[in-house]
């Protein structure tokens, strides 16, 4: 019996051991099983956000420098008052130098070869903007020197510049900054410089436009970054719908993996919409100038777009979104008279009748021309009066 008992207790604690080997080996697959699900479920939550906004051109006219000169200096500041509270909410800013900031050195002027002061981009930088083209019909105005003084200006600046540069070196070699995580770059490109013939040997001056120096540099990049701008310098001036031309390079660069397209020159709006994955901003018209109204207000009438810049990482891969596009009119006011003062860039969110009587019609009336391709593009409602 006593035999028999002492068989029995060892059989039950062999049972008994088989049972905690087995829930404990259950345990630790089940934790590891956790744990890998918990990486797996970390690896598809990882996100980046990156947040952009773009303005069009600053063409300073000598009415415009002239009123940001006073007491012997030039100050810009307070024409961009209204503006850098918004700029200063975005990681990243974008404007066009559509007149060479060439610097009071060689001498500053106006249509129709212009050259403005080195402090008109002090007050670009302080207002937020770290992002500039300077590829237009206007960068070979003042020839090569103003060339030059532009890229000692910008040199020491933490400012992503391009489409203009001092050396062949320079223009090769495409810069990439990063923030928040986000790789980045800008090329930019424009369709002309006015009959001004580039130098020989020179090209590097400025970015004249070709399918096939676009799809060489898209190329050399693409693969280095996580976002990719091209500005484009193109289109009609005073022309409210993008011309073949523009919409055949838009899908040509669309095809080329470019993720946002900034168009520049036409000194009016046009038409904001998507080419695949591909945001195109045909025209944001002008950001800051003294140019007379064309025709209704649109070169006085502009556009102010962002769009928040969304990286996701998941197993291994990486992919880019735009997301919460938005666009918000902007207003160049200046007071005519014997002398042109007071110039300001009014956001439509802030305008009321000081600055134009027949402002709610004029918002109606671009923010249509903006939704002319897509209706739900979105635009910052006025407020009620």
């Amino acid at each position: 019996m006593k035999k028999k008992l002492v068989l029995f207790i060892v059989f039950i604690l062999i049972i008994g051991l088989g049972v905690y080997l087995f829930i404990n080996n259950n345990d630790k697959e089940t934790q590891t099983e956790v744990k890998k699900n918990t990486e797996e479920k970390k690896e598809e939550t990882k996100t980046s956000k990156l947040s952009l906004v773009m303005v069009g051109d600053a063409l300073l006219h000598s009415s415009l420098y002239n009123d940001g000169y006073k007491n012997g200096v030039y100050d810009f500041k307070p024409q961009l008052e209204l503006i850098k509270p918004i700029v200063q909410n975005y990681d990243l800013a974008f404007y066009n130098q559509e007149s060479i900031l060439g610097g009071t050195s060689i001498g500053l002027s106006d249509y129709p070869t212009f050259n403005s002061p080195w402090e008109f981009g002090d007050a670009m930088i302080d207002a937020g903007f770290n992002m500039v083209s300077l590829a237009n019909n206007h960068t070979l105005d003042k020839g090569e020197k103003a060339v030059m003084s532009s890229c000692e200006y910008w040199k020491d600046k933490d400012v992503l510049t391009a489409g203009s540069y001092c050396s062949e070196d320079e223009a090769n070699e495409i810069k990439i900054k990063e923030k928040n995580g986000i790789k980045y770059t800008l090329l930019a490109y424009t369709y002309g410089t006015n009959g001004i013939p580039v130098p020989q040997g020179k090209d590097y001056l400025v970015n004249l436009y070709s399918d096939e120096k676009a799809k060489a540099d898209i190329e050399k990049v693409r693969d280095k970054v996580d976002l990719l701008i091209v500005s484009m310098h193109w289109g009609t001036e005073y022309r409210s719908e993008p011309t073949e031309e523009q919409k055949r390079q838009a899908e040509y660069l669309s095809s080329l993996g470019v993720d946002i397209i900034i168009g520049t020159h036409p000194h009016v709006i046009e038409p904001i919409t998507y080419i695949n994955d591909t945001l195109v901003i045909y025209s944001l018209g002008n950001f800051i100038s003294a140019q007379s109204t064309n025709n209704d207000y649109n070169t006085m009438v502009e556009l102010m777009t962002s769009v928040d810049v969304i990286k996701e990482e998941k197993n291994g891969k990486t992919t880019i979104k735009l997301d919460n596009l938005n666009n918000e009119l902007l207003y160049n006011y200046y007071k005519k008279g014997s002398r042109w003062t007071d110039f300001k860039v009014i956001p439509f969110s802030k305008m009321n009748s000081t600055y134009n009587s027949d402002y709610q019609r004029l918002y109606n009336k671009y923010s249509e021309v903006v939704r002319l391709y897509n209706k739900d593009i979105p635009i910052n409602p006025l407020k009620e009066a």
